[in-house]
């Protein structure tokens, strides 16, 4: 385009104080690359941590290679909206405007293409095209089959890491000439492979923390003097001592299995993130700080959320798959976001682009393959409640996991990951026998109370759980300080060791723990029930199964049958189950599945 400001106009960026270090690095970088005759890759990289200004690196990129026009391809649908809002000049908090890269007009002509209400010449008429990737994805692609080759001569691909399925190659193919740079908060991908292009510039998370972008962080480890255990092979019960735990997390998969999702453990890992949450409340007098926790599907998210809730703490979840649930997600993110909940548990939904600085404490319930996934998820709790405050009692996070879970192999690759500048890992050893092929925390299917494989362990107790908190990073001066003082007073490491803190447990009290089963019984029924018709490939919205006409939605139909079936098989009536004992939810706990069963076959059958 004629006049495009991506060429015609001189960015205030450099002496900008408004502008973060980081982005004010990332545009020399890139200015340079943009610079060279004979570039060796069209292709390159940039990591930045969570909270430190990547949209606004994306909004400066173009500048520094004076584009011609620009496409900015998102993963999803909020985070492209987003980027679009940095981009419109009529957003009072557009980037340009609000850090004063731009003295008044004119502006980049910004456009989304977002279903049929854009067009080609809107497209023609732009300087930059802000998108998600599924806009753009399919063998007939009517923008990608209507746009010349020569159309975008820089491609910037937000959250590169996930830029390796084909929809992103066919992207790369199709504007052969286009530089193409990546934006993630990782250098890899979440199989443990380098993202595509090489690392121009990295921005390490100990800058990040020292310069008050980004929370202090530190891990809480829940360390078993011993626990005892049942082989569901044999029914031989072992008891291990701490060493053990540690090397079965590290080398068994069962066991790691068992840790997230046995009831034993996973108290442990509730407790103790309550405990963790509390402290930072009261230390910093910030009652809105939350946990968020990572499960490994429905029904595991439905086992933390009854375990938080009795003890007495507002919890709810979240989850990718739709199945009925996209309203209910939006009315919990609201809750989230209206500060009525303490903990928010998620199984892969709350990922890139969502931002809530009050998350303060990470629950590690799920397993990670690699670095990158695990990055991710503790990104969550990264962004800062008070901006520029480094040390600022505010700005600290705590990550809370079990010692037999093998996290502590994750933090010590995060410690040398925060620590570095252009060193990145070329592969992370995978661990056995576990697909984590989806891009993100494993999801286990299928599923029952105790997760019970015929392989699986069966916890059975632990004894003296005591926290160990392990810092980030690990040139802590004050950390130091401390442990030379032990040393110099005579103190020995296992004096040390046998000091740490030992976990109390939050109390449960009987009424609550019947609230919370109650409570969880009405989510474990609508799960089913989203599961059962997205099986079938029914709409949870039409009304086929609504045989009477009462205007009732399928979704309604099939919850209201199984609602009839648990409350007969208690011998109850419908509307009593506030009325229901802590035997009888154990009595129906225990044949679940049968009551669905019967519940489907009343519904199907008459219905076919």
């Amino acid at each position: 385009m004629e006049n495009n400001p991506f060429q015609t106009r001189q960015p205030n960026i450099i002496a900008n104080s408004r502008i973060r270090t980081p982005q004010r690095e990332t545009f020399e970088h890139l200015s340079s690359f943009a610079a060279e005759e004979n570039p060796t890759s069209r292709e390159v990289g940039i990591v930045l941590p969570v909270g430190c200004g990547k949209s606004g690196c994306i909004a400066t990129a173009p500048f520094a290679f004076q584009a011609c026009r620009t496409l900015v391809v998102a993963p999803g649908i909020a985070i492209a909206q987003q980027l679009h809002r940095d981009f419109d000049p009529a957003n009072p908090e557009m980037f340009y405007i609000k850090c004063g890269i731009l003295d008044g007009q004119p502006y980049p002509e910004p456009v989304e293409i977002r279903g049929t209400s854009t067009n080609l010449s809107d497209l023609e008429e732009s300087d930059v095209v802000i998108t998600n990737i599924q806009q753009l994805q399919g063998q007939e692609n009517r923008w990608l089959q209507n746009l010349p080759a020569d159309f975008f001569d820089l491609i910037l691909f937000d959250e590169g890491h996930h830029n390796v399925a084909a929809s992103w190659e066919t992207l790369r193919s199709r504007f052969p000439n286009a530089r193409i740079v990546n934006f993630s908060a990782t250098p890899m991908r979440s199989d443990g492979q380098p993202m595509a292009g090489r690392i121009l510039y990295s921005y390490p998370i100990f800058r990040a923390i020292q310069e008050g972008y980004v929370k202090q962080l530190k891990a809480v480890v829940l360390n078993p003097r011993t626990l005892r255990y049942v082989r569901r092979e044999d029914g031989q019960e072992i008891e291990v001592t701490l060493d053990e735990v540690r090397r079965l997390g590290e080398t068994e998969a069962n066991f790691r299995r068992s840790i997230v999702t046995s009831t034993e453990t996973l108290n442990t890992i509730v407790d103790a993130s309550i405990r963790e949450l509390d402290r930072l409340r009261r230390e910093s007098g910030e009652q809105r700080l939350k946990i968020i926790a990572s499960a490994l599907n429905y029904e595991h998210c439905r086992q933390i959320v009854e375990a938080y809730r009795a003890r007495g703490r507002r919890a709810d979840y979240v989850h990718s798959r739709e199945d009925g649930q996209g309203q209910a997600n939006q009315q919990v993110l609201r809750r989230l976001e209206a500060h009525e909940l303490d903990v928010i548990v998620q199984v892969r939904k709350l990922g890139e682009g969502f931002d809530h600085p009050y998350l303060a404490v990470a629950a590690v319930f799920s397993i990670f393959s690699n670095l990158s996934p695990f990055v991710q998820f503790v990104g969550r709790i990264m962004r800062v409640i008070r901006q520029n405050a480094p040390g600022d009692i505010l700005n600290r996070g705590s990550v809370v996991f079990h010692a037999g879970a093998n996290i502590a192999r994750r933090w010590e690759d995060f410690q040398q990951y925060s620590e570095a500048d252009q060193e990145f890992f070329e592969q992370l050893l995978p661990i056995e026998d576990l697909d984590f092929s989806h891009g993100d925390e494993l999801e286990v299917e299928p599923v029952q109370r105790e997760f019970g494989d015929v392989d699986q362990m069966e916890v059975r107790h632990q004894s003296g759980v005591q926290l160990e908190e392990i810092p980030l990073l690990r040139d802590d001066p004050a950390a130091l300080a401390a442990l030379r003082l032990l040393q110099e007073r005579g103190y020995s490491a296992d004096e040390v060791t046998q000091a740490m803190q030992e976990l109390d447990p939050v109390p449960v009290t009987r009424v609550r723990q019947r609230q919370a089963m109650r409570d969880g019984l009405d989510m474990r029924i609508r799960t089913e029930t989203g599961r059962i018709l997205g099986e079938r490939g029914i709409n949870h919205q039409g009304h086929e199964l609504d045989r009477r006409r009462l205007g009732r939605t399928n979704f309604v139909v099939l919850k209201s049958a199984i609602d009839r079936s648990v409350a007969t098989f208690i011998g109850r009536g419908t509307g009593e189950r506030s009325e229901y004992n802590r035997e009888e939810l154990d009595r129906i706990d225990s044949d679940f599945s049968g009551i669905v069963a019967r519940a489907t076959e009343e519904v199907f059958g008459a219905a076919s």
